[in-house]
């Protein structure tokens, strides 16, 4: 018999908020305009680029790449504090809420008595900026955050969901994880914790064998117009992703 639901463990960005191709690429860009540099990442260049976790470990690698050799380390912190101011200001102009569901399944969990955390590659700021922008009680539902500050080692090392199970006190019996991404899912098995996938939009080309550790693999935790699309895993019945579906999630695969 699988345990009781426990807890939740949210991913940022993709997961709680399509934030990649119209928030963080828009502020690397940005930054790049800003820096008098001619590179600009259209969605299929950034894609690539996502499978490296963090923005000092993105642009680092980029300009490894385009320029031959590894910058100065004052170099990319300039460019990335400059992308997170601008990442915040797109978030204050109100151009990035929340995916389908999420608030509605956040506000659920925690009246269920449910602990929640955000297990995240961004930065504590970025966060920061985003919760603000959402729901009132959506931020107060997270008992802690692992940010990208917090961890020697990001996704797809397991290292951030190994310190959340310490800040859960937990072994991992109970507790369910919400990703999007290769990364994200490669970083829950790896601390062997149950994972489901919602596909974010920059994720939904990825082949599905890139997602065959995930307890089940969705497009959206809620849709207006049809039944929830389940791509692997139990069917869901209706068009919300219920805690009842999530306990299912938990039997043994």
């Amino acid at each position: 018999m699988a345990p009781p639901l426990s807890a939740l463990l949210w991913d940022v960005d993709g997961t709680l908020a399509e934030t990649e191709f119209e928030g963080h690429r828009v502020a690397f860009n940005r930054s790049f305009e800003a820096a008098a540099l001619p590179w600009r990442w259209d969605r299929p260049t950034y894609a690539r680029w996502l499978a490296v976790s963090g923005g000092h470990e993105r642009i680092t690698a980029y300009l490894r790449e385009v320029e031959g050799r590894t910058p100065e380390r004052s170099r990319v912190e300039e460019l990335q504090s400059r992308k997170q101011a601008s990442y915040a200001d797109l978030l204050r102009e109100g151009g990035l809420a929340l995916r389908p569901g999420v608030g509605r399944l956040v506000a659920a969990a925690a009246a269920a008595g449910l602990r929640q955390g955000i297990v995240t590659t961004s930065s504590r700021s970025a966060v920061q900026a985003l919760l603000e922008g959402a729901p009132a009680g959506v931020a107060r539902a997270f008992d802690f955050w692992i940010c990208g500050e917090d961890v020697s080692h990001k996704k797809p090392d397991p290292e951030a969901y190994r310190l959340a199970l310490q800040h859960l006190g937990s072994d991992g019996q109970g507790v369910l994880v919400l990703e999007d991404s290769p990364a994200g899912l490669a970083a829950a098995s790896g601390a062997r914790l149950a994972c489901l996938v919602c596909l974010s939009a920059a994720m939904r080309q990825e082949p599905a064998t890139r997602f065959s550790a995930a307890r089940a693999v969705i497009e959206n935790l809620e849709e207006e117009e049809r039944p929830i699309v389940v791509h692997r895993g139990p069917a869901c019945p209706g068009r919300q992703v219920t805690l009842s579906w999530l306990q299912r999630l938990l039997d043994p695969p």
